[in-house]
């Protein structure tokens, strides 16, 4: 496991009993030691190799928690078929997994695993609020996204440019961004909330800056913080759950909002494959948008104008949609446990 810029720290912070595993003889040692594999959510099977490994070498169970599976292909399959089980994020992977012959004992839909993550760093989080005007329940969080993330601008990935993923960034972050800002200048002028623009990932701070906050009106900047710096996700929750809400285009803040019972809105657009689908499943279809048709620039305005103006009718219903996902998250635990010598 590689989980550096302090990411380790605030793991074994949370979990200070959970082993990590960085591999040679301690990942031989676990491969003898542990009765169950588990892999979670991802935009794949991200481990397919780790798994098919754990299976042909040991032979004892394996299952997998909150995958999307937007166009499997055999190998995947075969892989899938031998689980014990295999939940999916979102409904269309689901099906999709079904039509192309997954028969695992267990198929079903299995919220994603951030949904529960509940790590806090409350100091930061209010030293850095207090520092920019930020009122606790008076500001929106946003969050900027390219249409495919430019690790290429991250030294430590080592990634050659991309420059088939950068023109098509490049084509379509105006058009990705403008009902962003429109919302954004609605929300300052219009109610006495601020905004908070966030990044999810390193990359996000500079198109945060340069599609979001450059382009405001001077009155506007006025009333809306770009965070410069990148933060960890513990902060980042801390964050969250002192705001009236959050919108934009990721989708995993919006996830760690609503499992906070934070209301959160997403826009999705085709690169993002299946997984935005998973807040229709979860009853938050109207606070789904997609960049690919016309709803954000129609309809996203009044949307965060409303997490505003009426909070206690969007808390009522991300505390709805969050216990939902506690009741399908303890589903699938239960599913685990029933895989485990007792």
């Amino acid at each position: 496991m590689n989980a550096g810029h302090g990411v380790e720290e605030m793991l074994r912070r949370r979990f200070p009993e959970v082993a990590i595993v960085k591999g040679g003889a301690e990942l031989a040692k676990a491969f003898d030691e542990c009765d169950l594999l588990l892999h979670g959510s991802g935009p794949s099977l991200v481990a397919q190799k780790d798994v098919a490994r754990w299976h042909e070498k040991t032979g004892k169970p394996f299952g997998v928690c909150g995958i999307t599976l937007p166009d499997p292909n055999e190998a995947t399959i075969g892989v899938l078929n031998e689980a014990k089980f295999v939940f999916f994020r979102d409904s269309v992977s689901l099906q999709a997994a079904k039509d192309k012959g997954c028969r695992a004992p267990v198929m079903a839909f299995g919220p994603d695993g951030a949904f529960a993550a509940d790590v806090r760093d409350d100091a930061k989080a209010e030293a850095f609020l207090a520092a920019h005007g930020l009122e606790e329940g008076k500001f929106l969080c946003c969050i900027p996204r390219y249409r495919h993330t430019p690790y290429w601008r991250i030294p430590e990935k080592k990634r050659a440019r991309d420059e088939a993923k950068a023109a098509r960034n490049d084509e379509m972050k105006e058009h990705d961004h403008a009902p962003l800002r429109a919302a954004i200048e609605a929300v300052v002028r219009q109610t006495d909330h601020k905004v908070m623009l966030c990044p999810e990932d390193m990359t996000q701070m500079r198109i945060g800056k340069e599609m979001l906050y450059d382009p405001l009106p001077a009155a506007a900047k006025k009333r809306v913080v770009w965070r410069e710096g990148y933060w960890l996700t513990d902060e980042a929750i801390s964050t969250y759950v002192r705001s009236a809400g959050i919108f934009g285009n990721e989708m995993h803040s919006p996830i760690m909002g609503i499992g906070n019972g934070v209301p959160a809105i997403v826009c999705r657009f085709a690169e993002q494959t299946s997984k935005g689908i998973m807040w229709r499943d979860i009853g938050l279809g109207d606070w789904l948008f997609d960049h690919d048709k016309d709803e954000p620039a129609q309809k996203l305005t009044p949307a965060a104008l409303a997490l505003a103006s009426d909070h206690a009718a969007a808390k009522e219903k991300a505390l709805a949609a969050r216990d939902r996902v506690r009741a399908l998250q303890k589903a699938m635990i239960a599913e685990v446990a029933n895989h485990l010598p007792r």
